[in-house]
């Protein structure tokens, strides 16, 4: 069995703006899956909301397009490319997710091209859904 590259070594995020952990699971171009931790210590916590920390929607919304272009980026054929949001439909927040919780987070590539894509992703908490979303992206040069 082969080892997953880790998301550092594919994306060029960097924290505090990479989302996922480790990849547990990819095809590349196809799908894959990742894990994010919450410590409870990042920073979006103290200012959302004070008292009461939520992750903020928008940022498991990120951290699906992370993981997809994860995806993309293992892909041999979209090498020295850097997919960008080109757009985010269906987005839909089921449940609270808090400090401590261990999101996982899958996506499923739909149709690609040389310039452009899409995918489907959802954040689980515990087996259950917290977020799903469509999105699109373009392919632009590194």
């Amino acid at each position: 069995m082969s080892s997953l590259p880790s998301p550092i070594d594919l994306l060029p995020h960097r924290a505090p703006f990479l989302l996922v952990d480790e990849l547990v699971a990819m095809e590349p171009g196809v799908s894959a899956t990742g894990i994010w931790r919450l410590t409870g210590d990042e920073y979006f916590f103290a200012g959302h909301f004070p008292g009461r920390p939520t992750l903020p929607g928008v940022l498991m919304c990120e951290s699906i397009a992370q993981v997809g272009a994860c995806a993309v980026l293992a892909d041999e054929r979209f090498a020295g490319k850097l997919p960008l949001f080109g757009g985010l439909d269906g987005a839909r927040f089921r449940r609270q997710v808090v400090p401590g919780d261990e999101l996982t987070i899958e996506v499923e590539l739909g149709r690609m091209s040389a310039r452009a894509g899409k995918g489907s992703g959802t954040v689980k908490v515990g087996g259950e859904v917290a977020t799903s979303c469509d999105l699109m992206f373009v392919l632009a040069d590194v």
